[in-house]
């Protein structure tokens, strides 16, 4: 009997859930930001008795004021962040977000490595060329980098950090005190590298990490997004809200990996869905009004707008969004996936800005489930069972509630179903995704 596919999931933790009013609905202790860093922690160990691949932290290097107004904005750097859940978790993996645009490769190289030396191999980095224009005065720039130019930059930072960690060979370290030798120098490689973006001269700090390096997270759904995943990630996060368009993305997907002689089996394809489960779907949809009935509609249009790259001072929302429309109100000129998913809804509807942004409670083109455990399960059945995805990537809207009621309810249905462990079989965050270790290259393959 042929072993049935296996759903790898992450779960998508941010702040107090996914949705922009979860705050609200949640109790009134848990709204404070000193409070924010124990629902994560808890939040990350209860994916973990859900037996998850990882749990996953996003990040922006930038804050809009605006979007404070309405709700929690506690944007803890994920680095430092899966470094202490490290510390009180044991094997789940842990997706920390860093900019490949506002990094420099040789620092983030050492702080990936030594979290996966915390976490005995579990750290994963979710490579991200940052699209908030606003970030470029935070570090002292002049100007955005224009979208090619940010997946160009990546590339090469990406090129870089594999390098470094490769900067050790396997079995550089000796450790042995009756020679004296700890490790060989000959195995230790400065990896001189100099190309359009960096010049990065020396070995990493570190010898090769319990993974060799960490997985490889990415979230572009662009043309140089899809070429970038295809080449280095080994999990791509998407916002997918048919099965007819998922199948398609992570058709492309695996032919770019192809293209940049990997295997497609080398890249999971893990789509978002937001969720509200309840024992009945009556129960599940009043609690998704609750949360619709508890939203700003001012701020509803103005973070749909931000989160399409469009500066909100200059969208009209008693208009329907067009090309025109969308390129006076595009920030830096640059032009989105979601921007496009928005115009292309505003075709089919005709609907203006402010009624769209109604509609939409998650990112544009995104999935949103509302219904009970047994209808969860049977959307992720069928989307991993026809080749539409590999698993999710989990949105709870509320946290702890929507997380504690997946793991407690959807879970055991799914390992009734043979689609999910029943318990880790590996320790390693590449070890549940099933990807190998990768091997260090020889000097010759190194180099440019």
């Amino acid at each position: 009997m042929t072993a049935r596919p296996q759903a790898h999931l992450t779960a998508f933790l941010a702040g107090f859930g996914y949705h922009e009013s979860a705050w609200k609905v949640s109790p009134r202790e848990l709204a404070r930001p000193e409070v924010a860093v124990e629902t994560l922690v808890k939040a990350a160990q209860t994916a973990e008795r859900g037996l998850f691949d990882a749990a996953f932290f996003a990040d922006t290097p930038g804050i809009q004021p605006f979007r404070a107004r309405y709700f929690p904005q506690v944007g803890f750097d994920p680095l430092e962040l899966i470094a202490a859940i490290a510390a009180v978790t044991s094997r789940i993996g842990l997706i920390g977000t860093a900019s490949t645009t506002y990094s420099a490769p040789y620092d983030l190289a050492r702080r990936l490595a030594t979290v996966d030396f915390l976490s005995g191999g579990r750290a994963g980095w979710n490579i991200v060329t940052t699209r908030y224009v606003g970030a470029a005065g935070n570090f002292g720039l002049a100007g955005h980098p224009p979208h090619d130019e940010r997946y160009a930059r990546a590339a090469e930072f990406v090129d870089v950090v594999s390098r470094l960690w490769a900067s050790w060979e396997e079995d550089a370290v000796v450790a042995d005190p009756d020679t004296g030798v700890w490790a060989r120098q000959e195995g230790i490689r400065p990896v001189e590298f100099r190309g359009r973006y960096f010049e990065v001269a020396g070995a990493l700090t570190l010898p090769r990490s319990p993974q060799g390096r960490p997985a490889f997270a990415q979230a572009g759904s662009s043309g140089p997004g899809i070429e970038l995943a295809g080449s280095v990630a080994d999990l791509v996060f998407t916002a997918q809200s048919t099965v007819d368009a998922s199948r398609a993305f992570r058709d492309q997907v695996r032919a770019a990996a192809v293209r940049h002689g990997r295997s497609a089996a080398d890249v999971l394809v893990l789509p978002g869905v937001a969720f509200v489960i309840g024992s009945t779907e009556e129960e599940a949809r009043a609690k998704r009004q609750a949360l619709e009935n508890a939203v700003d509609p001012e701020f509803r249009w103005r973070n749909l707008a931000h989160n399409a790259s469009l500066d909100h001072e200059r969208v009209d929302p008693d208009r329907p969004l067009d090309e025109a429309a969308a390129a006076a109100a595009s920030i830096g000129g640059e032009r989105t996936s979601r921007t496009d998913e928005l115009i292309r809804r505003t075709a089919e509807s005709g609907k203006p800005f402010r009624e769209l942004a109604a509609e939409l409670t998650g990112l544009p083109g995104g999935l949103e489930f509302t219904g009970t455990p047994e209808q969860l399960a049977d959307l992720i059945e069928d989307w991993v069972l026809s080749g539409a995805s590999d698993g999710f990537t989990l949105q709870p809207t509320t946290l702890p509630e929507s997380l504690e009621l997946f793991v407690d309810h959807v879970v055991p249905l799914l390992q009734d179903r043979g689609l999910h462990r029943t318990e880790y079989a590996e320790t390693t965050l590449r070890g549940h995704l099933g990807v190998s270790r990768p091997a260090v290259p020889t000097p010759k393959e190194t180099l440019r």
